[in-house]
């Protein structure tokens, strides 16, 4: 089972699904923690009646069918789907329209769903998704992508704050084709974890909030450092720019 997650781990997001098949034929008896454990790049379908897309998931996912978040309904129809309570649903209204907000605000458009459950400790659980998929406004990049997975879990409130653990992964994609730079492609993942202590006074919505905007930022960090930064060195080793070039030729 380890080498199996470290496998996944450096698997390209576009093969996960492939490599993770492969792997529940392998170790059939690890298939409940590889299906819990390994995150896939997100799909996404079409609420008929609201006219909303909303994303897939392992969160909202009931048998065969996935529940929307915009009319609570299973697609395709599921009469004894799994729903949240009245209070959850309300404050998973509530999420989706204030992360639709934070959706435009930091990735200019794509597709965000909030899915809240309630969790056996008495307290609950909230999963965060947003998938950008398109070109670059510049023109360098031909297509890519962002997965970012949030799933927090939230005790029960005990004099007036509670504890929240956040998950957090994001799978970017994306590929350059052009005269310049040729064909090249980057992928790849990362995941961390956050866990805090915080009051509830202002609401769990914004103690939420301010932890997936702390994570998002961290992960820009790591990746910018981590794929860009590394890959940027390699590059330029192996294909040092022109101006470094005409630098090291001795003077005529």
């Amino acid at each position: 089972m380890e080498a199996a997650m470290d496998l996944m781990r450096r698997m390209p997001p576009a093969r996960a699904e492939t490599a993770l098949n492969a792997l529940l034929s392998l170790l059939p008896d690890h298939s409940l923690d590889l299906l819990s454990q390994v995150d896939l790049p997100l799909q996404v379908c079409m609420d008929k009646e609201s006219m909303k897309e909303y994303i897939l998931c392992e969160y909202n996912r009931d048998a065969d069918s996935y529940r929307s978040p915009w009319s609570n309904k299973y697609e395709p129809p599921l009469e004894d789907g799994t729903v949240p309570s009245e209070e959850m649903r309300n404050l998973e209204i509530e999420a989706n329209e204030v992360f639709s907000v934070y959706r435009d605000q930091y990735y200019e458009g794509g597709i965000s769903s909030v899915y809240i459950w309630e969790d056996e400790d008495e307290g609950f659980i909230a999963c965060f998704l947003i998938k950008k998929d398109g070109q670059g406004k510049r023109g360098h990049m031909q297509i890519g992508s962002w997965d970012a997975i949030h799933v927090i879990q939230v005790g029960p409130e005990e004099e007036g704050a509670a504890h929240y653990c956040l998950n957090s992964t994001v799978m970017l994609s994306l590929t350059t084709d052009n005269k310049q730079s040729g064909t090249f492609n980057l992928s790849g993942s990362i995941r961390r974890q956050m866990s805090m202590t915080l009051a509830v006074a202002d609401g769990h919505l914004v103690n939420m909030g301010k932890m997936i905007e702390e994570m998002e930022g961290k992960l820009r960090n790591s990746l910018d450092q981590v794929y860009f930064g590394k890959t940027r060195e390699m590059v330029c080793t192996l294909r040092p720019p022109p101006e470094v070039l005409n630098m090291r030729l001795p003077d005529s």
